[in-house]
């Protein structure tokens, strides 16, 4: 069997959510004997290794094209009626390599890793003309375009306008790739549920597959960090829009209250290209911003309390899952922990006001016997809910035993 995955950005190396989810379906897929080629756009030519690494390491074929002018692709984009995303990551010359690997014949599956991506099957001039065509599947991953709408709720005008019109063309995609694709995914179930009951009559099959950890990449500490003061660690994209606004939020609302009860607490905000607002965090006392950073896990092991306090999510938080699986306790609103196994002050400490987030780091550091408790239970859940081998068992029967016939929509 032979798989096409259409990627958003180059799933290598595995260091932030869509990526590493990709990376582990790319992964898993190749260790159950199944033949992958890999086609995305390049955004900037520091990426251009990591095709070759995935090529060299993995065994994947690539395909690559740069992006065009963004101004000529949000231009073409508006006046096509089509949303922001899909405009970002669309490119000509991509399409003409796709278009070229299926006119091959020998691809028997598609898998789309965002819906954005689903404008490379809906325009393929092959996949319209051909009588056989491959089994086409979507990881929506996240629910975007409730996403969108949380973003319209949280801005003044003009950039609630341009959300508002974001969220009803990412609204209109997701229909459609669900009458036309034969199967769909998100990563949690509150995700499958609202996708269903936004689109009751859809076609595709549509189902849950998480995201999963792994224990070589994320473990305990051989020597956890000292439970004494506050050492808590937030990381994340940091220009990534849901991630500024957990930690302005923070720092604003919980930070200030934290410092009082312990002078000598420290916030490490680690993650790659800081927003202006979180860069200037670093001027605070005991406030460190990291930028990039090669290995993340460090910043687990040094830290002792993981601090999740979105108010703007979809999805599954996979740092969250990292932290669980350092043994790392973490405190998190329940928007940022949606989708996520826990239990409430066991394996996690939920907290959606100020006042709440900061009983919960006052509870864990103020008993050592419960901190390890926690710890211990995250841990426990990781174990028991978490594989990637488990979560991934269900994309194996989303693939086709055989071609079957399907007609595209077309465009």
């Amino acid at each position: 069997m032979h798989c096409l995955y259409l990627a958003q950005r180059v799933p290598f190396p595995p260091n932030k959510g869509e990526k590493l989810r990709s990376f582990h379906q790319i992964n898993f897929l190749r260790q159950q004997g199944i033949a992958i080629s890999v086609a995305a756009p390049v955004e900037n030519d520091d990426e251009l290794p990591y095709f070759d690494q995935l090529r060299d390491q993995y065994g994947c074929q690539v395909y690559h094209a740069a992006l065009g002018n963004k101004l000529a692709r949000y231009g073409l984009g508006f006046l096509g009626n089509a949303s922001m995303s899909e405009a970002h990551f669309y490119s000509r010359a991509l399409q003409t390599q796709i278009d070229d690997v299926l006119a091959g014949g020998d691809i028997d599956a598609i898998v789309c890793t965002a819906s954005s991506m689903a404008n490379y099957v809906f325009r393929s001039h092959v996949l319209k003309t051909s009588a056989v065509k491959p089994t086409l599947i979507m990881d929506f991953m996240d629910m975007d375009s409730n996403k969108w709408d949380q973003y319209t709720n949280a801005a003044r005008f003009p950039m609630s306008w341009v959300y508002r019109r974001e969220a009803a063309c990412v609204r209109r995609l997701e229909k459609r790739v669900g009458n036309t694709f034969d199967a769909c995914f998100f990563v949690a179930e509150p995700e499958t549920a609202l996708f269903k009951t936004e689109n009751p009559a859809i076609k595709a099959n549509v189902v849950t597959i998480g995201n999963g950890i792994d224990p070589t990449e994320f473990h305990p500490a051989d020597t956890p960090a000292a439970v004494d003061v506050p050492r808590l660690l937030f990381a994340g994209v940091m220009d990534y829009a849901p991630n500024v606004d957990a930690m302005m939020w923070f720092y604003r609302h919980v930070w200030p209250a934290v410092v009082s009860a312990w002078p000598q607490a420290t916030l490490t905000i680690a993650g790659m290209n800081p927003a202006p607002e979180i860069r200037q965090l670093a001027e605070q006392p005991g406030i460190t911003v990291t930028g990039f950073v090669d290995d993340i896990l460090p910043y687990f092991h040094e830290s002792n309390l993981f601090v999740a306090p979105f108010r703007i999510a979809r999805g599954i938080q996979n740092k969250i899952l990292q932290a669980f699986a350092c043994g790392l306790p973490v405190v998190a609103t329940s928007m940022g922990a949606e989708g996520i196994v826990y239990q409430d002050g066991e394996s996690i400490h939920i907290g959606d006001t100020p006042e709440a987030m900061l009983n919960a780091i006052e509870t864990l550091m103020s008993s050592p016997a419960h901190y390890q408790a926690v710890r211990q239970s995250a841990l426990d859940t990781i174990a028991a809910h978490y594989s990637w081998q488990g979560k991934l068992q269900s994309l194996l029967s989303l693939l086709p035993d055989n071609q079957k016939e399907k007609e595209v929509q077309a465009e």
